[in-house]
């Protein structure tokens, strides 16, 4: 996510507690008869550069949040990933086992600290061809889109069984999806059921430079707003976005286009940073807003990761759908 997310959230630190879920554990053999040898695997990556193992990856570094949360969901608990500290603060639907060993920033992982866990394969995000080439001198590195706002929610289901072929997975990326189906599908009818099937939404986070309060919208296309498109409601952000992630940029004075007083405003501050709640208390454009004045305002709970996998988007479901059902 050294893309757009990077150049806006490297301020910020980038999205959440709500419903988790154990990761699906691995099956054992049956006892009394013999394993088969691990067959090869071949899988083409988002590149669209085949990757070949001799087996199925079972040392894997992981090199950003989305992608570690789906390996450890599939029941693979990485060797190493970036960033650990920031990955407990800001996801929480698959946690690491303290053995996971950190190597570095997700900006700036340490090659070295890779090497020296041996790992059979590093999965990274698309947007660092340099380090990708310095990491398969020794080792395979499968390389995830991350993001595709044309499309957000079919290119976590493509990293998802793309990860899960190359770790031997495929069933419990099956099953997750399936889950996940499920749950949007139940979601949709809670929100039809209560009359609020079409109402309107905007999801933010922001930031504090000084005295200047900087806020990012999930714009359509963002992972986050299709799953609650998916579940019947509709984005009222209609600003302009960038084309990987879905997100823009504005002030509180851009907000200002948000008349429809159905409107419900959420956002994230995992970070413990909370500038809509304490940075603008005292602001009169925030305070004139619709959603403000109505009292539609919700934090979603900390650590649901706005650009993770099935477990983190079904966390954040089970909060819009609460919002719009209680």
């Amino acid at each position: 996510m050294r893309s757009a997310l990077t150049a806006i959230a490297a301020i910020v630190a980038l999205a959440a507690c709500g419903t988790t879920e154990a990761p699906v554990p691995e099956q054992a053999p049956s006892s009394g008869t013999a394993s088969a040898a691990p067959a090869a695997v071949t899988v083409t990556d988002g590149r669209g550069k085949e990757i070949k193992l001799d087996a199925p990856a079972t040392r894997v570094v992981s090199l950003e949040w989305g992608e570690t949360e789906m390996l450890v969901s599939l029941g693979v608990m990485p060797v190493g990933a970036a960033d650990v500290k920031g990955y407990a603060t800001w996801v929480t639907a698959a946690g690491l086992d303290s053995s996971v060993k950190d190597v570095g920033t997700r900006q700036e992982p340490s090659v070295d600290s890779i090497s020296a866990l041996q790992p059979d394969l590093v999965v990274m995000e698309s947007d660092d061809e340099e380090l990708a080439a310095q990491l398969e001198k020794f080792v395979p590195v499968l390389v995830a889109k991350g993001s595709d706002a044309t499309d957000n929610l079919k290119r976590m289901r493509d990293d998802l069984t793309m990860i899960a072929t190359a770790v031997g997975k495929t069933d419990a990326a099956a099953k997750l999806m399936s889950d996940f189906d499920a749950a949007m599908t139940a979601g949709k009818e809670k929100i039809a059921a209560a009359g609020a099937a079409g109402k309107p939404f905007v999801m933010a986070d922001g930031w504090k430079q000084g005295s200047t309060i900087s806020v990012r919208t999930f714009g359509e296309g963002s992972l986050v707003s299709e799953v609650a498109t998916r579940l019947g409601l509709k984005n009222a952000w209609t600003g302009k976005v960038d084309d990987q992630w879905g997100l823009g940029t504005t002030d509180v004075e851009g907000l200002s286009v948000l008349k429809d007083p159905d409107i419900r405003f959420f956002y994230n501050a995992s970070d413990g940073v909370d500038v809509f709640a304490d940075g603008l208390a005292g602001n009169a454009i925030w305070k004139s807003l619709p959603f403000v004045k109505n009292q539609q305002v919700t934090k979603i709970p900390n650590g649901i990761w706005t650009f993770g996998g099935p477990l983190s988007c079904r966390q954040f479901a089970d909060v819009m759908v609460k919002a719009f059902t209680g």
